[in-house]
């Protein structure tokens, strides 16, 4: 597996995660995005890739679910996709755009632009992203939250990866930034094998164990060579 994180964050967001997939007998990777542009993340994860050997599970957390519609491209060793609360732009799609598409986003109240740069109002972090989690949990994330450069989910997509590769996707319930609403919908339309939880944004953070079982059985659908598609 290799796991992609989403904005005002890392690759350590996937941490918990990790060590529960580790206990099930798996060896994640995660890559780690510059958040500078979206060209030179799909870049990142593509040489992430070229050092695991496969079949792989690419899965993508927020932001990350672009990254990997991109990433995927053209990588044999790619043969599932997992989406966690994560967008999913269809071709000509940014994510800014899918994220006003649909009430019940918390963002703008949240955000905070820093000159060519956005980060989230450390106070809210966690209202925002995870609501759910440990507050030593939520503190962590919030002051190590790396900057976003404006303009980053704006870029429109080319054909995702999902065109062709079964995909599966964690719905989360309570999301205040990607509204369940529109995941529902983008999962549909990838024809992805859906899973819910109550959960808010960052079940990597909140519920890894259930994340990591979510995964688990992608992976496993993968090598039985079951999936969406």
């Amino acid at each position: 597996m290799v796991l992609v994180h989403g904005l005002w964050s890392d690759g350590s967001s996937w941490a918990k995660v990790i060590m529960e997939l580790r206990a099930l007998g798996h060896d994640p990777v995660a890559a780690q995005l510059n958040l500078e542009s979206f060209d030179d993340d799909v870049a990142s994860v593509r040489r992430t890739l070229a050092t695991v050997q496969g079949p792989v599970l690419l899965a993508g957390w927020s932001y990350g679910g672009a990254v990997i519609g991109e990433a995927a491209r053209g990588v044999e060793a790619v043969e599932a996709l997992a989406y966690v609360a994560a967008f999913a732009p269809a071709e000509g799609e940014s994510v800014s755009r899918l994220s006003r598409k649909y009430p019940g986003s918390l963002i703008s109240h949240h955000v905070v632009v820093a000159g060519d740069y956005t980060y989230i109002n450390r106070e809210g972090f966690g209202q925002l992203l995870a609501a759910d989690a440990p507050v030593d949990v939520v503190a962590v994330a919030a002051a190590t939250q790396k900057m976003v450069r404006i303009g980053l989910d704006g870029v429109k997509v080319g054909p995702p990866a999902w065109l062709d590769l079964p995909s599966h996707y964690l719905l989360a319930t309570e999301d205040a930034c990607v509204p369940p609403l529109l995941q529902r919908e983008m999962a549909a339309r990838m024809g992805a094998v859906v899973t819910e939880i109550a959960s808010s944004h960052a079940p990597v953070l909140s519920r890894p164990r259930e994340v990591a079982e979510f995964l688990d059985r992608a992976c496993t659908a993968m090598v039985l060579g079951k999936g969406a598609r």
